[in-house]
């Protein structure tokens, strides 16, 4: 008995001493591998990187930008079911154990060791694997997994499931370059995470093991097996009843990657115009990684306009000039003429034109096979379409087909409406141009075309391109005139005019378009039929210095040149900067500063920015008892005053009805605008508005050079304004230009500007207060457009520019 107690004895020892080696051994591991871990409590300020999104004014998305595709969605708005299939796939002890899962560990080891090391099965549990995707890291060791479960056990103990939940789930990769679980809804199947079903749940939980092992198209019956696996696991567990799996294993896999591109609507310009704006606001990580929401200006339907109206004048410029030949060469002999082609890098921005490759040309027509499209998975499609081009397709190019295309050429066509399979044989202009469109009264830009298309050039020549505007800076010019004392109907010499320039340089002598002289003329006359030497004459009479600061006022130039010559528009510009200029003769004079950007909300929805910054103190919803709206306090500055803006409005509008841009009349409605040709006819512009839109449109070459001895910009640039309010105002009112009160509409002589009767050659002319045509009037035969303001300027003076011997002529 006592040799017996002995041995107990000897074997208690030998196992205290076992256990304190072992504790001692757990103790000094547990100190080694936990003494320079990642602080676990770091997570409990994190912020994934987030995808920033940018919305068209109607909602529709236009764009996203982001270095991982994700989306983050807080737990309490995770839906069961999307909860339920992950924890079933990854982790169902997740609500019980304490960060490692003895269960879990236990089956794994049996698992590679009846596998003999040939199928390593991992143990991981969703707390092990948020510590290693955050802080430990992928590498493959033992030494890892022991840092992981350490981190795994520290954070059990300082966060709860449901955060360590949303961690992961806002986390994990799901290939495909999406992570977590709400983008992943959104680019594999185009639902929000509750409008997803059981087998897209359990599709998106089968991928976080290994994406792309489970690829939806390169594995489909890989990741149809393991998502009907998943599926199991949730009726084992008591999620789904048997009979919901069984219906949702027999669903097809219906993927559909889901594309975001600005191609869709042409407005690559204006999204990568945004880019650059928050870029710079906020830097590159916040716009990559900061899940900011921007609302933009954009109108997708005014979009499409404005890139009709503008492809359509580029084209209708360059196709009178000739066919130029193919795009490029294929040598399809022995090639299938499919493949062949997807080679060719095309256009995504320009539909509806395809790219297309000649594959027969006999009897008077070419037969021609179209560039094959991709599908969803990114694969080139199988099918192949044909078409015809006919002689009605290359009747522009005044050649036959036979001597117009040949075998192998890749040209770009376009169907031709209502003739099924026919084509209309099109080429890309080398002239380029832009198109901006906003809204006059708060400068939000509604479309804007930078060229032909984003994906030939992501020059953008609305707001990059520093060009001359030529005479369409004459409103400028008159504008000052008009601000200090001018009227109307003050009367101009239209005569020739030299400038000495100095010893031994030649004088300056600027001429009219059509080189012709017309005498003693008004102001309206002026502008109407853009006379170059009775602007120069006024320019010199106002003072350049004046027309600088008021050209400053603005936005045409920062800080003008005060030479005559810049009267005519010799300096340079932008669209953008043209066109927000118009838009304070049409608002009434008030500032404003264009803005592709309405809002700007942070991850967590806090607005950080919004273009208009005006408050209104007493906007109270809940004390609105019914009655007025609370009026918002304009704030911005008045650069011209209301009555200035009016008149040149109006002398504007003449413009179109009488002047050089009588094309623009074809709109049917209340519309106003300048043309513009500078030197040689470098660059045509016409820059206009309606009552509640301002437009700018120029077209150029890149390289400057004449778009020819006869051309204008009445005849290139004012019909794609006109193309374009056609169909931008089609819908809307005919509503006319705003009269402010203090303006006296007083008949005058059309030709003259004195005061006349009614009959033929007259006009209801526009006048401040105090102001009247140079002949006396009867205030009685006044027509009053509305009350008097309190703004009185001194009489202006009643004489004509130019007309004394003692000027320069």
């Amino acid at each position: 008995m006592r040799f017996v107690l002995r041995f107990f004895g000897f074997l208690f020892s030998i196992g205290a001493i076992f256990f304190l080696i072992g504790a001692v051994g757990l103790a000094y591991g547990f100190w080694f591998y936990s003494k320079d871990l990642p602080d676990h409590a770091q997570l409990a300020n994190y912020e994934p990187p987030v995808m920033t999104r940018v919305h068209a004014s109607d909602g529709s998305l236009i764009a996203e930008y982001a270095r991982e595709r994700r989306l983050y969605v807080p737990i309490q708005a995770m839906p069961k079911l999307v909860k339920a299939a992950f924890l079933s796939a990854e982790d169902k002890n997740f609500y019980k154990h304490p960060g490692i899962d003895p269960e879990g560990v236990v089956r794994a080891i049996l698992v590679n060791v009846k596998s003999g090391g040939k199928r390593e099965q991992g143990a991981s549990t969703i707390t092990q694997q948020v510590a290693k995707n955050f802080l430990v890291g992928n590498e493959r060791s033992y030494e890892r997994k022991i840092r992981e479960a350490l981190i795994a056990l520290r954070m059990e103990s300082t966060f709860s499931k449901d955060k360590i939940l949303e961690l992961y789930l806002n986390e994990i990769y799901l290939g495909l370059s999406n992570y977590g679980v709400a983008a992943s809804a959104l680019n594999y199947f185009g639902k929000s995470l509750h409008e997803l079903d059981i087998a897209e749940v359990a599709y998106l939980a089968a991928l976080p093991k290994a994406p792309n092992n489970y690829h939806p198209f390169r594995q489909r019956q890989a990741a149809i097996e393991r998502r009907n696996w998943v599926i199991g696991r949730m009726a084992e567990n008591g999620y789904i009843t048997p009979e919901e799996a069984e219906a949702a294993k027999k669903l097809p896999l219906n993927v559909t990657p889901r594309v975001v591109s600005p191609n869709s609507i042409a407005s690559g310009y204006f999204a990568e115009g945004v880019r650059r704006d928050i870029a710079e606001r906020y830097g590159e990580e916040k716009l990559y990684e900061g899940g900011l929401l921007i609302r933009a200006t954009l109108d997708p339907k005014m979009q499409a306009m404005a890139r009709k109206a503008l492809v359509d004048g580029l084209v209708r410029f360059d196709e009178a000039r000739g066919w130029r030949g193919a795009q490029q060469k294929l040598d399809l002999a022995g090639r299938e003429w499919g493949l062949a082609l997807a080679e060719v890098q095309s256009m995504g921005d320009v539909q509806p034109w395809r790219l297309a490759v000649v594959l027969e040309v006999s009897g008077g027509r070419a037969r021609i096979g179209l560039q094959p499209k991709k599908e969803s998975s990114g694969q080139l499609s199988r099918d192949r379409e044909t078409g015809f081009v006919t002689a009605d397709g290359v009747k522009w190019t005044r050649r036959a087909v036979e001597k117009a295309l040949a075998v192998g050429d890749v040209v770009y066509v376009e169907p031709i409406d209502g003739k099924q399979g026919q084509y209309r044989l099109r080429q890309v202009p080398e002239i380029s141009g832009a198109i901006v469109a906003m809204d006059p009264q708060s400068g939000r830009v509604h479309a804007m075309v930078g060229g032909f298309s984003f994906d030939q050039s992501e020059f953008n020549r609305a707001t990059q391109a520093m060009r001359q505007p030529g005479s369409s800076f004459k409103p400028i010019v008159y504008a000052t005139a008009l601000d200090n004392g001018y009227t109307p109907s003050s009367q101009i010499m239209d005569a020739p005019f030299v400038l000495d320039m100095g010893p031994g340089q030649a004088a300056w002598a600027p001429s009219n378009y059509d080189g012709k002289s017309a005498g003693l003329r008004t102001l309206r006359y002026g502008i109407e039929h853009s006379k170059n030497l009775m602007t120069v004459r006024l320019s010199n009479e106002i003072g350049m210095p004046v027309i600088s600061e008021y050209a400053r006022r603005f936005g045409v130039y920062d800080d003008m040149l005060p030479l005559l010559s810049m009267s005519l528009g010799a300096g340079e510009t932008t669209v953008m900067r043209m066109t927000a200029a118009y838009s304070m003769f049409v608002n009434g004079g008030r500032r404003i500063k264009p803005t592709l950007i309405d809002q700007i909300q942070d991850r967590s929805g806090r607005t950080i920015y919004r273009h208009d910054d005006r408050k209104c103190a007493t906007c109270d919803a809940e004390k609105w008892d019914g009655g007025a709206a609370p009026k918002l306090t304009d704030n911005r500055e008045q650069v011209l005053d209301p009555l200035t803006a009016y008149q040149m409005t109006s002398i504007l509008e003449g413009v179109v009805q009488r002047g050089t841009a009588q094309s623009v009349k074809a709109v049917g409605k209340p519309l106003a605008g300048k043309t513009g040709t500078t030197n040689d006819a470098k660059d045509v512009w016409f820059v206009g508005f309606s009552p509640d839109l301002a437009v700018g449109v120029f077209l150029g070459y890149d390289q400057p050079k004449s778009l020819g001895n006869a051309a204008t910009a009445g005849q290139y640039a004012a019909p794609v304004f006109r193309d374009f309010m056609q169909l931008a105002l089609k819908d809307k009112p005919a509503t006319p230009f705003r009269v402010p009160p203090g303006i006296k509409l007083i008949r005058v002589s059309a030709a003259t500007g004195t005061r006349a009767g009614d009959g033929a050659g007259t006009i209801l002319e526009a006048f401040k207060p105090g102001q009247s045509p140079p002949q006396y009037y009867s205030p009685a035969e006044e027509e009053d457009a509305a009350p008097q303001a309190e703004y009185s300027p001194a009489p202006p003076p009643q004489r004509a520019v130019g007309a004394s011997p003692g000027g320069l002529y």
